[in-house]
């Protein structure tokens, strides 16, 4: 990829090698960090594009530019993109029920007490819609949560986890028996809608997932290296993951020259694609342009508009509705919207980005941000689990921001 002279688009370059070396002074040389790449783009031109540490400890081998990362919840913007794809073709409502396209889900309840497989449960006030279900108030939730024993129950049943012979179907099944942690619209709370989004593309397109995508999204985007499963010709750039043990030591999480991604059945739209920095790079530029890049029409800027806008009961902050113990996300002064959180009160964040800024990140590490006011991508990769090991898309962000000269 082409890298223009920062100062053409209004960058300083100065503040830019600061970032570069404060991520290999804290970050990588300090063994935090396997590796990182950080990614700027301004106006439409990339101006800084940092690669620095390891893609695989063991084998040393270097992070590189074409280098494939587990993007996880980064896959959450791309499938509600596709899903509102089908909104523009008249597929749906937002307002839907999603009983309508997924009948199992017609007499789902609501738990009240009790632990599985013993629950009382109440009705839903009311039915889950789609509009929830990108919004993450659709009432279900995520294993890790350790909240409630709802999420206890998704962890003894493996909901929405990668194992043989598991499917988008075996899910589905899977939480139309299970109660609902919530009542929809009730609350934001983090979870395995963006799976069930996923699936629903498979239903309204009446095509797969990944052949949805790589046919709307990732040919049409040249976005060549993204995909749910490693082809073996491209394995030698797969990353390695790690996370640390007890003892604070950095240990294999997942061998990238070993990986399940290389045979996966499960298809999670909410956390199952691989990717690259040019390949997402190519996503977010589409997404600051309005929906189109390189003649290339994805999404109309209406829906995008939409899609971008903070759905909370409102106009509220993350902090008076959601509930849960994790997100990709601060909640001061975030809102959310469909798909993305969105930047309202960039005081209440302590933060010099833009309000208006809509973002995500993933659970090795990976973030973006995409910001209209400025013109601007900036995109984080690194393989490290959780992502709230450090604070480090706070500072990133804070760092980028002062080196912004117009």
């Amino acid at each position: 990829m082409k890298v223009v002279s920062p100062g053409s688009v209004g960058v300083n370059e100065a503040q830019l090698a600061r970032v570069s070396q404060y991520l290999r002074d804290h970050y990588v040389n300090a063994g935090r960090y396997p590796g990182t790449a950080t990614l700027l783009a301004r106006r439409g031109e990339l101006c800084f594009y940092d690669v620095q540490g390891m893609a695989d400890i063991e084998r040393q081998t270097s992070l590189a530019q074409d280098s494939i990362f587990r993007i996880y919840s980064m896959t959450k913007p791309v499938s509600s993109v596709a899903l509102m794809m089908l909104f523009e073709r008249g597929l749906f409502s937002l307002h839907d029920p999603v009983s309508r396209y997924i009948p199992q889900f017609k007499n789902l309840r609501v738990h009240k007490t009790g632990v599985w497989p013993d629950f009382i449960t109440v009705p839903c006030q009311r039915e889950m819609n789609i509009a929830d279900l990108l919004s993450h108030q659709a009432g279900l939730t995520y294993d890790f949560m350790r909240a409630n024993n709802i999420d206890s129950a998704y962890r003894k049943l493996g909901v929405g986890r990668p194992a043989p012979g598991y499917t988008l179907d075996t899910m589905i099944e899977q939480l139309a028996e299970l109660p609902l942690a919530y009542q929809p619209g009730s609350c934001w709370n983090y979870s395995v809608a963006t799976d069930v989004v996923g699936y629903l593309v498979q239903v309204l397109a009446d095509m797969p997932l990944p052949d949805f995508l790589h046919k709307t999204i990732f040919e049409p985007l040249d976005m060549r290296d993204t995909g749910f499963t490693i082809a073996p010709e491209k394995v030698q750039r797969l990353t390695s993951c790690y996370s640390f043990d007890a003892e604070q030591k950095m240990v294999l999480q997942d061998d990238g020259q070993n990986s399940d991604y290389a045979a996966r059945e499960y298809y999670s739209g909410g956390g199952g694609l691989l990717s690259t920095m040019h390949d997402y790079y190519r996503f977010c530029q589409m997404l600051l342009a309005g929906g189109t890049l390189d003649g290339q029409r994805i999404l109309g800027s209406r829906t995008l508009a939409l899609m971008t806008r903070n759905h909370l009961p409102g106009g509220a902050d993350l902090t008076g509705h959601a509930v849960g113990s994790f997100s990709e996300t601060t909640y001061e002064g975030v809102g959310f919207g469909l798909g993305f959180a969105r930047r309202i009160d960039a005081a209440a964040q302590g933060s010099p980005a833009s309000e208006g800024v809509f973002s995500w990140g993933g659970m090795a590490g990976t973030a973006f941000w995409v910001d209209p006011v400025e013109q601007l991508v900036l995109i984080f990769m690194t393989q490290l689990i959780p992502s709230s090991t450090y604070p480090i898309r706070s500072t990133l962000e804070n760092m980028i921001y002062a080196a912004l000269d117009d």
